[in-house]
């Protein structure tokens, strides 16, 4: 606990330097390009675009246009709001924790010569691609004023969803930037489970039409929770999700909570030691 406290007054007080440092690594990292940082809507636009085509049209045969409303007598919802959706939170997510996770030990003779605490590091990763995230979020919205999901009383919950993505996302790049520091295979292994993460995630299907106890085992996925959040906020799909799921909200704070003190314990425990690792 007490290095959970420590981590978080470290980025507390590094707020402003973490909101500096990644918007000029997010500019820089796309100096060299001639469209700059439209690159970072671009990109993920073209990947939604090449997923709704494959499940949306050919593996479905043109009939994945529309899938099974969860609810009873609601009609159908339409595939690419909902694929869209819920796959922004994954073109956050995956790049968030395989670039967070080798954040530190590609800069230990930099941070070596700095004065500021490591454990801001990884933050400064994820805000880099949080930036690309809220405009994405923004044209989600936008997008579904279009497609037959207008503004609803239910976007509220959509701060609190964003939020919990967030800190979901800091804790586990805290405890994966550790152990790839101090074991580089993990970084290997995080970049082949994240593959396999995105298909057991209900990102690309429908997790209702799944048994129950399997369902029950894919929850288990602290992504299932925000997944279905984000829908529930800008489809109006199972309402108040954080109320209506009260024990799922739980369980997934529960999980991030307990991956975050298990992360800082070890970042602070090595994080003298990083320098001996290069």
């Amino acid at each position: 606990m007490k290095s959970a406290i420590t981590v978080l007054k470290e980025q507390f007080k590094h707020f402003n330097l973490i909101r500096r440092i990644s918007l000029y690594e997010l500019r820089n990292n796309n100096n060299a390009n001639y469209l700059g940082l439209a690159w970072e809507i671009i990109s993920p636009v073209i990947q939604i675009a090449i997923y709704w085509l494959v499940f949306g049209y050919l593996i479905s045969g043109g009939e994945g246009r529309t899938i099974p409303n969860p609810t009873p007598g609601e009609p159908d919802l339409q595939f690419f709001p909902w694929l869209v959706s819920g796959l922004i939170i994954w073109m956050f997510f995956q790049p968030a924790a395989t670039q967070g996770a080798k954040s530190i030990y590609s800069r230990l003779r930099l941070l070596s010569k700095m004065n500021f605490p490591m454990s801001v590091i990884p933050n400064i990763t994820i805000f880099s691609k949080f930036y690309p995230h809220l405009i994405l979020v923004v044209l989600t919205i936008i997008l579904m004023q279009f497609t037959g999901y207008p503004i609803s009383v239910y976007m509220l919950q959509l701060p609190y969803f964003m939020v919990a993505t967030f800190a979901f996302t800091y804790a586990f790049v805290l405890l994966m930037t550790t152990l790839t520091t101090l074991i580089r295979d993990i970084q290997l292994l995080l970049q082949a489970t994240l593959r396999m993460v995105l298909y057991l995630t209900p990102i690309l299907w429908v997790s209702h039409k799944l048994p129950d106890p399997l369902i029950i085992v894919m929850k288990l996925n602290p992504l299932y929770y925000l997944v279905e959040g984000y829908r529930a906020s800008l489809m109006g799909q199972n309402g108040w999700y954080f109320i209506t799921s009260w024990e799922y909200t739980i369980y997934f704070w529960v999980v991030t909570a307990i991956i975050f003190m298990i992360g800082a314990a070890l970042h602070i425990r090595f994080r003298r030691h990083f320098i001996d690792f290069l």
